[in-house]
């Protein structure tokens, strides 16, 4: 379908206000977890999760809070290659060609999970949490995080309406370390992504010098 004239591209999530407390780095989990349901509810939006490396543990803090299941869909710990093929549509070509741990990867996974859930916004978590599993491209600690939502805006413009996008981050520390570390910088994410921040390489960068250990990060579109 043709673009409309006046349609602009899609740079941002939508321009909610009113919750950048949402984005405040002194926000301790649990804070932040209260704000990110409380915004989606408040908009009767629905998130879904989908885990390799976490093995759960986002979904696990997510359902601590009482009432979640207002705003939180459900997810999948798709821990091998073919749960992720079986479970979310991912192309098996992609791990041939560049990894299970890869945007490629993480950004189907989150387009699957809103698809298959039927749901607004998706976090998916891929990467090498250790302490063995590393590679000289891909060291212990390596994780790609996408963040995925519906947007009804490109809903006109595009196939499904789902723009996500995916980041590569580096964390130090052991096993659980890297995995509590991945939990709190998706809840940041999708807090930041609420509040309306812009999302290009400029704020990725300036995100990674602040306080996110982040290498890469691109827009996707289907």
């Amino acid at each position: 379908m043709a673009e409309p004239e006046d349609a602009q591209p899609m740079q941002r999530p939508p321009n909610w206000t009113g919750f950048d407390a949402m984005t405040d780095d002194g926000l301790d989990r649990r804070a932040r977890i209260q704000c990110l349901g409380e915004a989606l509810q408040a908009r009767g939006l629905h998130l879904a999760v989908a885990e390799s490396c976490t093995g759960g543990l986002l979904a696990a803090n997510l359902t601590e809070r009482a009432g979640s299941s207002a705003w939180f869909e459900g997810g999948w710990v798709t821990y091998s290659n073919r749960a992720k093929q079986r479970d979310l549509a991912v192309p098996s070509s992609l791990f041939a060609e560049v990894g299970a741990v890869s945007g490629e990867v993480v950004t189907a996974m989150a387009r699957g999970a809103i698809e298959r859930a039927d749901v607004d916004y998706a976090v998916a978590i891929s990467g090498v949490a250790g302490p063995g599993g590393g590679s000289e491209t891909k060291p212990v600690g390596t994780v790609w995080i996408a963040w995925g939502y519906r947007s009804p805006v490109d809903a006109e413009v595009t196939a499904s309406g789902i723009v996500a996008f995916a980041t590569r981050f580096r964390f130090p520390g052991d096993r659980q370390a890297v995995r509590e570390a991945t939990v709190d910088v998706a809840l940041q994410g999708l807090c930041a992504h609420q509040g309306g921040k812009a999302w290009n390489e400029q704020v990725a960068s300036e995100w990674s010098s602040a306080h996110w250990p982040a290498a890469a990060l691109k827009w996707t579109e289907d």
